[in-house]
């Protein structure tokens, strides 16, 4: 890995201590792995980071009993769409401003991230309106308790502040696609230190705060992403980073939002695609029972959890994709996407090998109840084999999202996640008679399934031509 990365600028912890301080390197130029170094390393803290939020509200809350939990978990489903369509809009901004980076055109990329932000304000505001309003019918519609009930405005604040959550996504976006990494990530850092620090303050009243309960946990989270926010603004007006607004910036032009929403549409899809195909095949766990169910839900954290890095590096190539497109350089673009699925094949394939070997041990670190423990370790054992896979398919999508091509993984994600895994995973766990066991399997072959059909579209090169 050294040797890729470039001896002769320091080596591997050269650039690592590089990455975190924030590189102003011209990524359409240099040793290709060390680019990828630059910008995996804080893409990877920065998802990691991102992950914090849920599992320090649930840390806290749990405190509180099963309905304050219980609020926390319904609320999160419902906040699945808002990260769906953040992610997609992500995409569209995120393309857009690396390519404009590439061709050197910053006033072009300055202009793309105040579409970007405009269209977030867009969007959060009547969704923020009719989440505020409405919280308690969508969680009596998802089956809350009483208790639950009780707590509905936990939702109406998540809900009606999902603004913070689009900005924090799109502008951390902004940042990725101008290849300031260390930027995203640091933001992160603060809004979860915020977001730690307030969680016991408001949930059981610390000292002058008052006490909230479950509902402090999203005053505390919202405070949090909301002054994510502001800084990121701040830095994107006084120029830390490559894309600096000014007020000549400051206009809404429809060409380049049209563009975008262009761009973000088939994104959106695709990640509501992905949401929606975990949804069914969680039903089609939970007709096995609790236990079958239990040890899916802890496999699958698992899995999740080992995967962070792999999403970091697919978000390094999709950038490196944009700026060396827009450099006019489309086999370098090329080079580094295979150059980053190679280093992700290398990673995920000593976790798979981890995870083979010893899956019973790392299960038994959440549950030791001896029937949910053997789903847990299948689920494990038997997705983790196709990581190989997963790797390039990863980084490939990614890539194409990158390229501006939302359109090719979108119908990618449609075929193998919805004709593909859910009815495959129904035909193994139910008339073929495989049970919990048949599902697992059907998310490892449609992973890999994804992983040489993206493989083959990708080598054809049209991703080369689109235009942004």
């Amino acid at each position: 890995m050294t040797s890729a990365v470039d001896s002769s600028s320091g080596g591997l912890w050269s650039a690592i201590r590089e990455s975190l301080a924030g590189s102003h390197r011209d990524y359409t130029e240099g040793p290709i792995g060390r680019a990828i170094v630059l910008l995996a390393i804080p893409m990877v803290l920065e998802l990691v980071l991102e992950s914090v939020f849920a599992v320090v509200d649930v840390f806290f809350v749990s405190r509180l009993g099963p309905d304050a939990v219980a609020t926390v978990g319904l609320t999160e489903s419902m906040l699945t769409i808002i990260y769906a369509v953040a992610l997609g809009l992500s995409v569209g901004a995120m393309a857009t401003v690396a390519r404009r980076i590439g061709e050197k055109d910053r006033d072009g990329a300055a202009r793309a991230a105040v579409q970007a932000i405009a269209l977030g304000a867009i969007v959060a505001v009547p969704v923020g309106a009719c989440g505020a309003f409405f919280a308690r019918p969508l969680l009596t519609v998802m089956g809350a308790t009483p208790g639950v009930l009780a707590n509905s405005s936990y939702t109406s604040i998540m809900l009606g502040m999902n603004g913070v959550i689009l900005m924090l996504f799109l502008i951390n976006a902004v940042y990725r696609g101008a290849g300031d990494a260390a930027i995203a990530m640091r933001v992160l850092w603060l809004a979860n230190a915020i977001n730690i620090c307030l969680d016991p303050c408001f949930i059981f009243g610390l000292g002058p705060f008052p006490q909230l309960g479950v509902t402090g946990a999203a005053v505390a989270t919202t405070t949090g992403r909301g002054i994510g926010v502001l800084t990121q603004l701040y830095w994107l007006w006084r120029g830390k980073g490559r894309v600096v607004i000014h007020r000549s910036h400051i206009r809404l032009d429809p060409r380049v939002m049209l563009n975008m929403v262009r761009l973000s549409g088939s994104a959106v899809f695709q990640a509501l695609v992905n949401t929606t195909s975990y949804v069914f095949v969680v039903r089609i766990v939970a007709t096995f029972g609790s236990d079958a169910l239990a040890g899916y839900t802890i496999g699958i954290r698992m899995i999740i959890f080992a995967l962070l890095p792999s999403f970091g590096l697919s978000n390094a190539a999709a950038t490196l994709v944009g700026q060396n497109l827009g450099a006019g350089k489309p086999d370098r673009a090329e080079t580094s996407v295979w150059r980053t699925a190679l280093f992700d094949m290398a990673f995920l394939g000593g976790v798979s090998l981890i995870f083979l070997v010893f899956a019973p041990l790392l299960v038994s670190a959440f549950t030791s109840d001896p029937a949910v423990v053997p789903y847990a370790v299948r689920c494990l054992r038997i997705v983790s084999a196709g990581f190989v896979f997963y790797a390039y398919g990863m980084v490939l999508t990614a890539s194409f999202n990158g390229a501006g091509d939302t359109f090719t993984p979108t119908m990618l994600n449609l075929f193998c996640f919805w004709l593909f895994e859910i009815p495959l995973a129904y035909v193994l766990a139910r008339p073929l008679g495989f049970g919990p066991q048949g599902v697992f399997l059907a998310l490892a072959l449609a992973f890999s399934l994804l992983a040489v059909l993206s493989a083959a579209i990708f080598r054809r090169g049209r991703w080369k031509t689109k235009r942004v």
